[in-house]
């Protein structure tokens, strides 16, 4: 919001000061609206001078003409005061137009540090970054047979992610949220009860947030601040609500589908073969999935033979002055 206050104020500022500079104008042009304007009549004097010399401006036409030919220039004066007076306007207006064109092409999309745009309340589901990195991530709703073969390969790779639990396998898993923190995973909280929580009442998706933010809290000491809805459900009441409790809501970009059991081989074209491949993605994977253990040594390996560090989430994305794009990539503020 501060740069987006810096900008606003110097726009200020140069409106202020185009203002100003029509105000000096007016004001030289006579006080109290004078006709003839009194900084002018020495200019038409030598003006008429030079004319009369020359024959064309006295002495030629009658008393009656000579009384026209003033009203006639009087009025061509007026005529010329009005058309410079649009055309000033005309400049003016263009002026600001030139200078909030400047302002919009030399500013990002936005600058806000915000998660909404348009009106919408976005969940984070890739990072623009410089940096060649991207995040594996798995959700824990269900089943628990390979996340200790998961960790392993994780281990074997050195490589960290992002856990996100809900509060029923946190209460039926202790020991492996545990593990999953020992080796320096992210915990993500991933709600309760695994609802649709855009069906949900505030105080209801408050409560899905915080009972298993408790539970990983009692149980690690762990202060968890990441969130992905169930099912990837939300609207502007979810997000607003995850914020409210101190949570950065998380989406993703690549999607493994590995939950629907078609195969290692799948799951690792979806993955490396990816046309959304780029830095900042978030991957999709769950530790309860049939394929994702057996898959998870060659995503890693192809990953990583692409140039790609694999980092947890809360390392990739932007803790502060960020702003979202309308298709949910989070963007640096600064």
């Amino acid at each position: 919001m501060a740069v987006k206050g810096k900008w606003n104020e110097k726009f200020r500022l140069a409106i202020g000061e185009l203002e100003n500079k029509i105000q000096r104008e007016r004001a030289a042009r006579g006080k109290d609206g004078v006709w003839p304007d009194p900084e002018k009549v020495e200019a038409w004097n030598a003006e008429r001078m030079r004319q009369k010399g020359c024959g064309q401006y006295c002495g030629s036409v009658s008393a009656i003409g000579r009384e026209q030919t003033k009203e006639a220039y009087k009025r061509e004066i007026f005529l010329k005061n009005v058309a410079l007076q649009v055309a000033k306007s005309a400049a003016f207006l263009l002026a600001a137009v030139a200078l909030i064109q400047g302002i919009v092409r030399f500013l990002p999309e936005s600058i806000t540090v915000s998660s909404s745009v348009g009106g919408r309340e976005l969940p984070i589901y890739c990072v623009e970054t410089d940096k060649k990195q991207v995040a594996l991530s798995f959700d824990a709703a269900w089943g628990n047979d390979d996340t200790r073969r998961i960790l392993e390969t994780l281990k074997k790779h050195n490589v960290k992610v992002t856990f996100f639990m809900t509060g029923g396998w946190v209460e039926s898993y202790p020991e492996d949220v545990r593990a999953i923190l020992a080796d320096g995973h992210d915990l993500g909280n991933h709600s309760e009860n695994h609802k649709n929580m855009s069906q949900l009442s505030d105080e209801q998706c408050q409560e899905e947030l915080m009972k298993v933010h408790t539970k990983v809290q009692e149980l690690t000491g762990y202060e968890m601040c990441l969130f992905r809805p169930p099912y990837g459900d939300y609207d502007n009441h979810v997000i607003k609500n995850a914020q409210k409790c101190g949570y950065y809501p998380i989406q993703w970009s690549i999607d493994s589908l590995d939950w629907k059991d078609y195969g290692v081989d799948d799951i690792i074209k979806r993955v490396v073969g990816s046309d959304k491949l780029q830095n900042g993605a978030i991957i999709l994977m769950h530790n309860g999935a049939k394929y994702t253990a057996d898959a998870l040594d060659a995503v890693i390996t192809g990953l990583q033979d692409k140039g790609y560090e694999l980092v947890p989430i809360s390392q990739l994305i932007y803790k502060d002055k960020y702003h979202m794009k309308a298709d949910g990539t989070q963007v640096s503020g600064e």
